[in-house]
């Protein structure tokens, strides 16, 4: 249980940057139909599974368009989750709705699990340049078990900024890319962890490459953008 919570928390703060353009969308192509595959990798670079992305929905009103992401995660051993979630881009932030992460799909996975989720979205800009600080986000699930246990998990984002650009090669392309790093605080039971992250995010593309990181920044794990089709 507290790993699956876990996964999703790093999931929340590292999926906001892997949407895709519209005229809307200065970095994320918020087109229909647009699907993103990432292989994910641990410590030693050896692969540990695959996450899938698919834009849908996409509606249009004025200067906002909103569409939902289709995601889906595969490990080597033949586990899979899905689910789906909310983005919003209003011409200058894209945000995303961290309560539309536990959607009925995920809830069920829970059985018996009463869940209370609050927080606030993740923003990113249009417009990035290095140095710029962007702001914090966090999310708070507190959960019932069976009416008999609590447990309460914080999770923040903090210390967000647009470090540097730099050219990657994965196995989609060569892409420009802003890299933003970050840090996420994770509060769960007993447990209190900071695991700081750097993201590589490409205009017209969203997420290239991302890198987690141990408390001593020492690597331990990564996502490579693999296959793109728009």
């Amino acid at each position: 249980m507290k790993h699956y919570f876990l996964l999703l928390a790093a999931l929340c703060f590292t999926v906001g940057t892997t949407v895709a353009q519209s005229s809307c969308s200065q970095y994320y192509p918020l087109v229909e139909g647009t699907s993103l595959q990432y292989t994910n990798y641990d410590k030693k670079g050896k692969e540990e599974g695959q996450m899938d992305y698919k834009v849908t929905n996409v509606n249009e009103s004025g200067d906002t368009v909103s569409a939902t992401m289709v995601m889906e995660i595969s490990d080597q051993k033949g586990n899979t989750f899905s689910s789906d979630y909310d983005i919003t881009c209003d011409g200058n932030v894209v945000r995303i709705d961290f309560k539309s992460l536990m959607n009925e799909q995920m809830l069920s996975q829970m059985g018996e699990m009463e869940m209370d989720i609050t927080g606030t979205d993740v923003e990113l800009p249009n417009n990035l340049s290095v140095g710029q600080e962007l702001p914090d986000s966090n999310v708070n699930v507190k959960m019932k078990m069976g009416g008999v246990m609590n447990m309460n998990m914080d999770v923040e984002t903090i210390n967000r900024k647009v470090e540097k650009q730099e050219s990657v090669t994965t196995p989609a392309g060569t892409f420009d890319c802003y890299v933003i790093y970050s840090e996420t605080r994770t509060k769960m039971m007993m447990s209190n962890q900071t695991m700081p992250s750097r993201v590589w995010l490409a205009e017209g593309v969203g997420m290239v490459k991302q890198e987690s990181y141990n408390k001593s920044g020492k690597l331990m794990g990564s996502s490579v953008l693999t296959q793109l089709s728009r």
